[in-house]
């Protein structure tokens, strides 16, 4: 009994100790330093939490349309969080206003920063209706400004998500006392010339706020130095759990899962019969005494009907409607049925390929790594070295900011002998590729499959490209001394080169061979629309549209991936 108990009570210990070798933690005499008291993920701003499980992913209900694009399959998704609401105007203002500041668009090296970030507010115009109004206003005139920003590309809501990490872990370091009071004002204020990066900040913190380390001199940080001189360990590292994962957009099967909202049926560890719609039942008309007969979602109820006739507004919009105008699901997510569809991460394939994975299903990782230089620091853009892109219609856009990580396509160092992945881009994984184009046998000596031959051959737009800076790698050796001697060591350099603006040149694809739309850049969008007749409002039907082009009728919220525990407060499964 005396042994068991003492067996318990060493367990214990092991809290503020080291379980390997009995050292103690966060010792003033040194040793390993690591945050012991961290409890659990907070919920950042605007997200609600999304218990992960089992569920069919895909359409169980009639395929009237006779798509084939989205069989049944049983698929788990690991817990996660959610905007409780779509990305607004407001907050998509905000975002517009930090860059313009920050980046003024009258400076040559910044002009298309701003310009490239604009929602496409032409979206609105209609060959035969009248839609000037808002095209001046929805966007930025307070009426809308609780309303779902629209005439966003999925490139665009990619950027978004990313400004948005940034800028909430640096209001925690501030907030927190890891930087000074009011840091995260200066690269609007003009004192900096390179802004906050969450992945600088954990890579190479010196090199945040383009060097100007005086603004991570928090109170905390203050303290640290009191007691040793040295920079070690002042800075906020992964293993301190204090900054957030990143913002990003949902991936497919999460935003399926979460607007179908089946934990409001769940019994145990089973649920209670299947959902066509985000809200319990078969019909999109409410049955409670209280605005009985009104629509649970904004959507096109017929030919010519947006909305009802005046006095009797059944669902209260004609085009999108205020966001949380109706009712929540059961995770307490508004508009997962109507008022806008929405991006996700997913690139578009009529098959979702279950039989490979089951377990946080998502087609589109491209894997990169940050780029070292030959003195073995990670590269980060300054306002030189910006690159920027042209987009199939012709739009400039920024595909990176001063003040982040130069990211390249990962190399053989990292997919030698992997059996996870054996390239960067695996958009064509099992489907589009060699492997599974009918015309498999051919290009195994690495030559190109001709594009008439290819699984997927959607028409290809000819656009001149603009300026932009591209990041040559030359691989070799250089002499170093060590020990005592001269030696010849790898060497990797990665030098920026501008590449010149093409005449802009704007050539369509005449091809009558074309059997598909689909390609690379085809992103998924889910959920129906202001536009879209209630068919659209089953959380399993999918579309695609080009990444880079945007319409009246989609916009999309962000997600975050859940660190730690699958539930939140400790909560214990019942048996």
């Amino acid at each position: 009994m005396v042994a068991i108990a003492t067996s318990c009570n060493n367990s214990r210990d092991y809290k503020d100790s080291s379980r390997a070798t009995g050292w103690k933690f966060n010792s003033r005499d040194g040793g390993f330093q690591y945050n012991t008291s961290y409890q659990e993920q907070t919920t950042a701003p605007g997200l609600v939490f999304i218990e992960g499980g089992t569920f069919t992913m895909g359409r169980v209900q009639d395929d009237v349309m006779h798509d084939w694009n989205n069989s049944p399959s049983q698929q788990h998704i690991q817990s996660f969080y959610m905007d409780e609401t779509e990305v607004t105007n407001l907050m998509y203002l905000e975002y517009l206003d930090w860059l313009k500041s920050t980046f003024p668009p009258s400076e040559p090296n910044y002009m298309n920063i701003y310009n490239g970030a604009v929602p496409d507010t032409l979206v609105w115009r209609n060959r035969l209706g009248y839609n000037e109004t808002m095209i001046n206003n929805y966007l930025r005139h307070p009426a809308y400004r609780n309303y779902p920003v629209v005439g966003v590309n999925w490139i665009q809501a990619v950027e978004f998500s990313q400004w948005r990490t940034d800028r909430v872990n640096e209001l925690i370091l501030e907030e927190q006392g890891y930087s000074t009071r009011g840091a995260r004002y200066a690269a609007q204020k003009g004192e900096v010339d390179i802004p906050f990066n969450t992945e600088t900040y954990i890579n190479a913190p010196t090199q945040v706020y383009g060097g100007n380390d005086s603004l991570l001199q928090g109170r905390l940080v203050e303290r640290r130095l009191e007691r040793d001189s040295t920079t070690t360990g002042i800075y906020v590292q992964r293993k301190d759990g204090v900054l957030q994962p990143e913002y990003r957009l949902p991936t497919e099967a999460e935003w399926e899962y979460a607007a179908l909202g089946l934990i409001g049926l769940r019994e145990y560890n089973s649920y209670r019969g299947r959902k066509k719609y985000p809200w319990d039942g078969k019909y999109t008309r409410t049955s409670s005494r209280r605005g009985r007969g009104d629509q649970r979602a904004n959507f096109k109820q017929g030919d010519g009907d947006y909305g009802g006739i005046a006095g009797w507004s059944d669902d209260g919009a004609d085009i999108t409607a205020e966001v949380m105008s109706y009712e929540s699901n059961d995770y307490g997510l508004f508009d997962m049925a109507g008022n806008v569809a929405e991006w996700v991460a997913d690139v578009y394939r009529p098959v979702v390929d279950d039989d490979f994975n089951d377990f946080n299903y998502y087609r589109g990782n491209v894997y990169t790594k940050n780029a070292i230089d030959s003195l073995g620091q990670v590269v980060v853009v300054d306002p030189q070295t910006v690159v920027y892109d042209t987009l199939s219609n012709g739009r400039i856009i920024a595909r990176n900011l001063p003040g982040e990580i130069v990211n390249v396509p990962v190399d053989e160092n990292e997919t030698y002998l992997r059996t996870q992945f054996s390239e960067s881009d695996n958009r064509d994984f099992r489907d589009g590729d060699r492997a599974s184009s009918r015309y498999y046998n051919q290009g195994n000596n690495g030559e190109e499959i001709p594009a008439s031959k290819r699984m997927y051959n959607s028409p290809i737009q000819s656009v001149g490209k603009a300026t932009r800076t591209v990041y040559d790698t030359t691989y070799g050796e250089r002499e170093e001394y060590i020990d005592g001697e001269y030696v010849m060591v790898p060497d990797t350099i990665i030098a920026p080169r501008e590449v010149k603006m093409d005449e802009m040149t704007r050539e369509y694809d005449r091809s009558g061979t074309r059997t598909s739309l689909i390609d690379n850049q085809v992103r998924v969008y889910k959920g129906g629309s202001w536009r879209d007749r209630a068919y659209w409002l089953d959380p399993a039907q999918r579309r695609y549209f080009p990444q880079d082009m945007a319409t009246d009728y989609i916009g999309f919220r962000n997600a975050m991936s859940r660190v730690g525990s699958k539930s939140q407060g400790n909560k214990r499964q019942r048996g």
